[in-house]
């Protein structure tokens, strides 16, 4: 672990003394928020547009979306280089290069890829992304054999209804706490299982000019299974679980991301429909995931879980 983290820590350094990445002109940019990528459905529902390129845009500052309209992924920047959050599924990895390079940044300039949590639908297309950038994907240890099968196994509570992926390889292991820096850029992974075993969730600092607001990007909090598993069977799981929504529920956020952009309303609120900046997001958001936990509990304790 701690030679991971030394290698995390020398290739931030390096970052810095490499040759720096080519900034975007502001017509660029201009371009790519006003691009000809259909925009995504208004109406788009949970299980929809997991693999549709969704119109690239800024969030605030040097982040940015680059995911697909059901699913989130995002890029942040520096002059030093970047740091890309997520690869959705396997058939949006192109997509995500796609948005990336429309916003006129080089995949080439990224130099880690971040993970949320293990499955499909966020890890499908890191093992591309990590080809077309040469990035090495950054995960928790309980995420890492099953990024390296493409796989879960019985601890994550979707098992035998979640489906493959293709593997990654060269993931370096995180601990909780980290921080991974690329010039100016530091993101901190925060343990946040429940969802998964591997869920992490990630913030950081984004400024335009003068104004500096904190990102959080919360990992899901869905407490959903397969019909074989039940979260009442698995009292020191659930303490944990409970234990991450208090880590969400008081992480710094002035800006909530998710990796399903619906669970945070995502895409109102980048269209100004509703506020993007909300301090107690966060809060929110863990305070829903907790009544639909204990909902849960209740239904499998009534005999009426699905």
């Amino acid at each position: 672990m701690r030679a991971a983290f030394v290698l995390v820590a020398l290739l931030g350094l390096s970052a810095c003394t490499a040759a720096l990445p080519r900034a975007p002109s502001d017509a660029a940019l201009a371009a790519a928020t006003h691009s000809s990528v259909p925009p995504c459905p208004a109406d788009a529902g949970v299980m929809d547009g997991w693999d549709e390129r969704a119109p690239p845009r800024r969030v605030f500052g040097n982040t940015w979306y680059v995911g697909t309209c059901g699913i989130t992924a995002l890029l942040v920047t520096s002059p030093q280089g970047h740091i890309l959050i997520d690869g959705a599924t396997a058939a949006a990895g192109p997509a995500i290069a796609a948005n990336i390079e429309a916003l006129g940044f080089d995949p080439a300039d990224i130099k880690f890829i971040l993970d949320s949590h293990e499955h499909a639908d966020h890890a499908g297309g890191l093992a591309y992304l990590q080809r077309a950038t040469g990035a090495p994907v950054l995960a928790r240890e309980p995420s890492v054999a099953t990024l390296e099968r493409g796989a879960s196994d019985r601890r994550d509570p979707q098992f035998g209804v979640l489906g493959t992926f293709p593997p990654v390889a060269n993931v370096q292991r995180l601990r909780d706490d980290q921080v991974v820096r690329v010039g100016e850029l530091a993101l901190t992974a925060h343990a946040t299982p429940g969802h998964a075993p591997g869920s992490t969730s990630w913030t950081w600092r984004s400024c335009e000019g003068a104004r500096c607001l904190r990102m959080a990007y919360a990992d899901s909090l869905s407490a959903v299974s397969g019909k074989q598993y039940r979260f009442g069977d698995h009292p020191d799981d659930v303490a944990t679980f409970r234990r991450s929504l208090g880590v969400v529920a008081a992480l710094p956020c002035d800006i909530l991301l998710t990796p399903h952009p619906l669970a945070s309303d995502l895409a109102a609120r980048l269209d100004g429909k509703s506020p993007l900046v909300d301090p107690a997001g966060c809060r929110r958001y863990a305070e829903g995931a907790r009544a639909n936990l204990e909902r849960r509990l209740r239904e499998e304790r009534d005999g009426t879980a699905p």
